[in-house]
């Protein structure tokens, strides 16, 4: 199927046939919005498919038990809170969101529809949970971070690159969870005896433009990539410069190395995006948001691009070799 059908799919609905008979609640049909702060590329679309295909197996039919309402945000904040509006004035039955930016929008539109959130940083930081494991209030689901991630992501570069000393963080100025996983690297640095540059841009290609130029000249050897729905669809722009400025860069999923940066490593999303799809079963057959703990990653994946190395000038340890989930070597 190519993008165009598949984007079109998501508008009328995926599903085609349950996997067994009775497997859903009572017989209706249940409107399910979809909120996704980023744009419909091919990382994102195959992240709802995972979502789609287990409420599949799930025993749910789209048009006969379930009908999707996606929306998307494209990168960009202000769009969101008309959009998540527009959903709650359609009645949907229940909110699923990826991207922070989303969910908070979401969570500012309705504090009575059920949202699911297959993605983002601690809730209970951004104000949208008491706690993760009762969350208290019409938010719960999936967050894509934890907290030894930044920890995880420095120690890899460290290893790669042993003598570094100064690094980039490149994040979304938009996006609040940027800014908390900012600092949690920050935290990260300083343990390891890391200077760190924040360095935090709208999704602009100009504006990459301008971010590395400043972090070269401020001595950075490597940059992290913040996590952001704005960044997926300029991962081509951003690893281009990144390898530019022969800067050693890492991004938090496998979208980022895919596109040509060095490495990912980061939580399993289409497993996530699964596991939000439990719990939007879950609430229709009765369970309450409040009651449902939020859930962290469980799968986490180690993606290297050798190419992207070997342009580099960069040898990779055979023990890093050996711990990657997939090695891009084309």
């Amino acid at each position: 199927m190519d993008r165009r059908a598949f984007m079109s799919g998501l508008t009328v609905g995926l599903l085609a046939a349950p996997l067994t008979a009775g497997a859903q609640p009572a017989r209706r049909v249940w409107q399910v919005g979809l909120l996704d702060y980023g744009s419909p590329d091919a990382a994102r679309l195959a992240w709802w498919r995972a979502f789609h295909d287990k409420l599949r197996e799930l025993g749910y039919v789209e048009g006969q038990t379930v009908v999707f309402q996606p929306r998307w945000g494209h990168g960009q904040v202000s769009r969101l809170q008309g959009l998540a509006t527009e959903l709650v004035a359609a009645r949907v039955d229940i909110l699923v969101t990826a991207g922070h930016p989303a969910a908070l929008a979401a969570k500012q539109a309705t504090s009575s529809i059920p949202i699911v959130t297959a993605n983002g940083p601690d809730p209970v930081e951004l104000g949208l949970a008491e706690t993760l494991a009762r969350p208290g209030g019409n938010v719960t689901g999936m967050t894509s971070i934890s907290s030894e991630l930044s920890a995880k992501r420095l120690g890899l570069l460290k290893e790669l690159i042993p003598h570094v000393s100064r690094m980039a963080a490149l994040s979304d100025r938009a996006a609040r969870g940027s800014a908390l996983n900012v600092r949690d690297t920050e935290v990260a640095a300083r343990s390891l005896g890391i200077a760190l540059q924040s360095v935090a841009v709208r999704p602009d290609p100009k504006e990459y433009d301008a971010a590395f130029v400043a972090m070269k000249r401020d001595g950075a050897g490597a940059v992290i990539v913040v996590q952001s729905s704005a960044f997926f669809a300029s991962y081509p722009r951003i690893s281009d410069l990144a390898l530019t400025h022969r800067l050693p860069s890492v991004g938090g999923s496998r979208e980022y190395p895919e596109a040509g940066g060095l490495f990912s490593y980061g939580a399993d999303y289409p497993d996530l995006f699964r596991r939000a799809a439990t719990y939007v079963d879950k609430i229709f057959r009765g369970a309450k948001p409040a009651d449902l703990p939020v859930e962290q990653p469980r799968k986490f994946e180690l993606v290297i691009n050798l190419k992207t190395a070997k342009a580099l000038g960069l040898t990779i340890p055979p023990s890093l070799l050996q711990r990657a989930d997939q090695v891009i070597d084309p």
